[in-house]
C-alpha cells in the first residue's frame, strides 16, 4: 500500500526492491515539483529570486525536457517530441528555461504531465523487456551509454537539486515553506 503525505506526494517505499525504490523516490520528487508550483499564476510562475534568473515555470519546462531526453531520447533511442524537437540547442542551449516565460500556467503545467507521462511509459516498456542493467539506446557522444539504473538515479539527483531551487523561489513568492 502507497502511503500519501499532508502534500498529496507518495512516500518511497520502506522494503521495496531496486526498481520500486527508485521508482518511488522519483515519483516523491516528480510530486514535490507539482507541490511547489501548485496554486501560483503566470506572473509566480515567471518571478525570479534574484540574483539567479530561474523561474518555477522554467523549471517545470526544464523537466520536461530533461524526462523526455532522458527516458524517450536516450533511454529508447527515439526521436524528440514536440516542442523541443524544434529547437536548436547549439544556438539556444537554456531555450526550456528562457522560453517558459511565454506560456501559461496551464501550457508549463501540461507539458511536465505530458513528459512525466511519456516517462513513465518508457521505463514500464523498457523493464518489460529487461532489467537495471540495460544499456540507453542513444549512445552518449563518446560511444558510452548509460544503464536504466544510472538514469533513473541521475533522474531523482536531477529533482532533487532543482527542488530545492523550488523551495527558495516558492517561499520568495509567499512564505511557504516545507521539505
Amino acid at each position: 500500500m502507497t502511503t500519501v503525505d499532508e502534500q498529496g506526494r507518495p512516500e518511497p517505499p520502506l522494503d521495496g526492491d531496486e526498481v520500486t525504490t527508485l521508482l518511488g523516490f522519483l515519483d516523491f520528487h516528480r510530486e514535490t515539483l507539482a507541490w511547489k508550483c501548485a496554486g501560483l499564476a503566470a506572473a509566480d510562475l515567471r518571478a525570479t529570486h534574484p540574483p539567479s534568473t530561474m523561474t518555477l515555470g522554467g523549471l517545470l519546462k526544464h523537466l520536461a525536457y530533461v524526462e523526455d531526453y532522458w527516458f524517450a531520447y536516450v533511454l529508447g533511442g527515439r526521436d524528440r517530441m514536440a516542442p523541443f524537437d524544434a529547437v536548436d540547442w547549439a544556438a539556444t542551449p537554456d531555450w526550456d528555461w528562457d522560453s517558459a516565460v511565454r506560456d501559461s500556467p496551464e501550457q508549463l503545467r501540461e507539458l511536465w504531465a505530458a513528459a512525466v507521462g511519456r516517462a513513465r511509459a518508457a521505463v514500464a516498456e523498457a523493464l518489460a523487456d529487461g532489467d537495471l542493467t540495460q544499456r540507453a539506446r542513444r549512445p552518449r557522444g563518446d560511444g558510452s551509454a548509460p544503464t536504466l539504473r544510472w538514469i533513473l538515479v541521475h533522474m531523482v539527483e536531477e529533482y532533487s537539486r532543482h527542488n530545492g531551487h523550488a523551495d527558495l523561489i516558492r517561499e520568495a513568492l509567499d512564505g511557504s515553506t516545507g521539505e
